[in-house]
């Protein structure tokens, strides 16, 4: 999974953190949401905004930083 269409750093959003296409929702709090219990669907569900291949760039996007 190619995340960099899907994750974006703004300096003015969020503290400059990861966050998703944009949005004001961050790759922690997405990566938040899994590691508490929640399904990929309940997520979705939660979230509108979000799109399947939302939350894998999120998780391609940490497993990358944590090869670093």
């Amino acid at each position: 999974m190619d995340y960099k269409a899907r994750i974006t750093v703004e300096p003015g959003k969020r503290s400059g953190q990861a966050c998703i296409r944009g949005l004001r929702i961050t790759v922690a709090d997405l990566l938040g949401f899994l590691a508490a219990g929640m399904s990929h669907r309940e997520v979705l569900e939660d979230f509108p905004a979000l799109e399947a291949e939302d939350i894998l760039a999120a998780l391609a996007y940490a497993a990358e930083k944590c090869r670093r």
